[in-house]
């Protein structure tokens, strides 16, 4: 069993099914239906939560209950090594990238790529980008330990983890340069610019870190080659249309 927003829903439910075996996903009630159809069209079993902060009380009731190995979904040193692919794919096309700018949620994603970037491209620097309304990663950096947070608000659906990864946390504080917080305005005028300049659909969490850089939130040095991760499209039309304002 695992727990999340909807991305890693999907993944590991496809992993799940490709293995042939049965795989339950707590999911928030708030979770976009897209996210959900698409999670349970893999053939997983979906148990739902009040909202993201529920999550991890709700996931230990049913381990307790069932006595399912529960495979966290940013939290575990395989599925970190595994998001690693993302930079060992990047530098393959673009072995002198600078800066890797990545969205931050419970910190999965940034803690595999900068793992990566360290082994592949020493020197390079990586960038963490967070929304203001689920900021657990940057509380977590000043407080030096997870904070689990008592509310979250942000469109950014796949960045609003309850409580930042405590070993994402550890790799981050060695290997990443920082991680910045923005509003969710800055979100929504990236994913703007990803549909209208470069016709990419991406989903709030997915276009996070181009905000950030549209923004002039990341320092960017003259010459240097900046990658943005596009982590996520999960999003529908309609969903769109009400972030865009239209």
């Amino acid at each position: 069993m695992t727990m999340s927003a909807g991305n890693a829903a999907q993944a590991i439910a496809f992993a799940a099914r490709t293995a042939g075996v049965r795989v339950t996903v707590a999911m928030p009630e708030s979770a976009p239906q897209a996210k959900v159809d698409a999670t349970r069209g893999y053939g997983a079993e979906i148990v739902f939560a009040p909202d993201m902060t529920k999550l991890i009380a709700l996931v230990g009731e049913l381990k307790d209950r069932s006595g399912a190995y529960f495979l966290h979904p940013y939290d575990d040193a395989a599925m970190i090594a595994g998001h690693g692919t993302c930079a060992l794919e990047v530098l393959d096309d673009l072995p002198d990238a600078d800066v890797f700018v990545v969205g931050v949620g419970g910190g999965g994603l940034i803690a595999g790529i900068a793992v990566a970037v360290a082994a592949k491209r020493p020197g390079a620097r990586v960038v963490g980008v967070e929304p203001g309304g689920a900021a657990g990663m940057r509380r977590a950096l000043d407080a030096g330990e997870p904070i689990r947070l008592e509310r979250i608000n942000t469109i950014a659906d796949g960045l609003a983890a309850p409580v930042a990864g405590t070993i994402p946390l550890d790799i981050i504080r060695r290997l990443v340069a920082d991680v910045v917080v923005i509003e969710d305005d800055l979100i929504a005028e990236g994913m703007r610019f990803l549909a209208t300049r470069a016709k990419l659909v991406a989903e709030p969490a997915g276009a996070a870190a181009t905000g950030a850089l549209l923004a002039g939130k990341i320092t960017v040095r003259p010459g240097e080659r900046v990658v943005s991760i596009v982590s996520g499209g999960n999003v529908d039309l309609a969903r769109m249309a009400e972030i865009f304002g239209t």
